[in-house]
């Protein structure tokens, strides 16, 4: 405020000449200056997105001050006024699109990473959209065909349209934000509407040919620049709500400002066919650049749908992932194990076709169950339940290898589909789950709450008979994989069982003469858990 109190005080005692016109001048750059320093400190003070938008308020200032800069030169260096429709004037109006362009990405929420990806391109085709109107409508005046009438209506109302876009955001952030942003942006916007009016004034005093630099015209301007730099000094310590909000509001109002943009390209271009009042030369310019702007956007519209089409594949690749998916163990679920078994048994069958290696060729099926679970759920509640499951998933996923399946098979049981493997060395594989479910306790919840748990194995071999492979389906083979699980479970648990045919030479210590209630014949495997003993 010294500054702009050092102004007024120029103003009422000093005379119009070269002293009143470089303290104006000077205090303009410097007030200029502190809200660019402002802005760009809290810009260094963030990171990431929140620091593109203060980086993005402080370059505009840039623009700004650049601006004032070539005034200086002219008023104190040059010493002559500067001239009207001069090119510098671009500056002071693409001074608000950055600014507009830091507040789009909406600090104040967290943002999803399809908006970052896809909204920034409808963002880029508002702001070639912007600069085209500058050229249709200002650069043809200003070069072409000079005209100074013309050239200062249209640059008039292409300024307010600026300041009342800027305005509109800030007002809709207000009423939609709350807390500390809130507050913020109630003061973002009413400084946004006293510089609005200030310049507005100023402008049309230039206009008028009623203004020199150092007349009363400064103070208010000045005075903006000052309330500007309060207002980046109050959004220190700002930082993004911690919700992520629903983009699909914002998202579809953004895309169909930049489609209403496009679709305006045709008319704009039809005005200029029809305009009364531009020569040829005109009229072609704005052809041609209505057409170079076309061309861009459709560049623009081609990258966003290729953008959209990769969010959707992805969108649509995690949604399947989900689907086959369990939510709570993180394991695959019974739809994936519908969506893979073909393709596994038909490589089974093309492999004993081949005669491929028989250590490599055989599907085992194993089902999991633990043992005494309710008593979890009625004894610690269903939290610790879930707990153990989610547990005994990891310790059973940490037992297969990368080619086998971990299936959440439904409540506590589990299934391994065990690929490109050896029925003969079935056992090894459930004496691993076995001791990886029994020998260390499981965590409830509670500090130093635990509880040693243990699971019953049923498995079976896909295909059944190796010399005809195709006799007995794979949900047979499934039937009997859950019929060794029930054999587990009766036979004292915490034990394996496996299902396999008979073979009457068979001298293996681990057969069991069990009857099975399956109407294939079998022979029934069984191994033992780790004891008491063992824990």
């Amino acid at each position: 405020m010294f500054f702009t109190a050092a102004l007024m005080v120029a103003c009422a005692i000093l005379p119009r000449g070269l002293a009143r016109i470089a303290i104006s001048d000077i205090v303009c750059a410097l007030l200029m200056c502190s809200a660019l320093l402002a802005f760009a400190q809290n810009g260094f003070a963030s990171k990431g997105r929140f620091r593109v938008f203060w980086m993005l308020q402080a370059a505009g200032w840039g623009l700004w001050l650049s601006d004032q800069v070539v005034w200086i030169i002219w008023d104190l260096v040059l010493q002559k006024k500067m001239p009207a429709m001069y090119p510098a004037d671009i500056l002071l109006l693409l001074a608000g699109v950055p600014m507009l362009a830091g507040l789009l990405l909406r600090p104040h929420l967290q943002p999803s990473e399809s908006t970052a990806r896809v909204g920034i391109l409808d963002f880029l085709l508002l702001m070639l959209w912007w600069l085209y109107l500058y050229v249709f409508f200002i650069i043809c005046w200003q070069y072409l065909s000079p005209n100074q009438a013309f050239y200062d209506h249209n640059w008039d109302w292409l300024s307010v349209a600026s300041f009342l876009a800027l305005a509109s955001v800030l007002a809709v952030f207000w009423r939609t934000s709350s807390g500390a942003w809130r507050t913020f942006y109630a003061r973002f916007c009413a400084v946004a509407v006293f510089n609005g009016i200030a310049f507005y004034i100023l402008n049309q005093a230039i206009e008028r040919d009623v203004y020199f630099t150092g007349s009363w015209y400064d103070i208010p301007y000045a005075a903006s620049f000052a309330a500007f730099t309060a207002v980046a000094l109050s959004g220190r310590g700002l930082s993004p709500a911690d919700e992520t909000r629903s983009d699909s509001a914002y998202g579809s109002w953004l895309a169909t400002a930049a489609m209403v943009a496009v679709l305006s390209l045709p008319v704009m271009a039809l005005s200029a066919l029809l305009s009364s009042d531009a020569s040829p030369q005109v009229e072609r310019f704005r052809i041609i650049a209505t057409l170079a702007t076309m061309f861009l956007m459709a560049l623009l519209i081609f990258v966003k749908h290729h953008r959209l089409n990769q969010e959707l594949k992805r969108t649509n690749s995690v949604l399947q992932e989900a689907s086959l998916t369990d939510p709570l163990t993180g394991v695959r679920n019974r739809r994936y194990l519908s969506a893979s078994i073909k393709a596994d048994i038909s490589q089974t069958l093309r492999s004993y076709a081949n005669s491929h290696d028989p250590r490599t060729r055989d599907l085992v099926f194993y089902l999991i169950d633990a043992d005494n679970f309710k008593e979890i759920n009625d004894r610690f509640g269903h939290d610790a339940g879930d707990r153990v499951l989610v547990e005994m998933s990891r310790r059973i996923s940490s037992c297969v290898r990368l080619s086998d399946v971990l299936v959440r098979w439904g409540g506590e049981e589990f299934l391994i589909v065990s690929r490109y493997t050896d029925r003969r060395d079935a056992t090894i594989l459930a004496a691993r789950v076995l001791a990886a479910v029994a020998d260390t306790p499981f965590a409830l919840g509670q500090p130093g709450e635990t509880i040693f748990r243990t699971c019953s194995i049923g498995w079976a071999a896909f295909p059944w008979l190796t010399n005809d492979p195709e006799a007995i389906d794979y949900e047979e083979v499934l039937n009997l994989a859950d019929q060794g699980l029930r054999q587990a479970k009766q036979s004292g648990k915490n034990r394996a069982v496996g299902m396999a045919p008979p073979h009457r030479t068979s001298s293996s210590p681990a057969t069991l003469d069990t009857p099975c209630s399956s109407q294939v014949p079998v022979e029934i495997l069984a191994i033992a858990g780790p004891t008491q003993s063992t824990r």
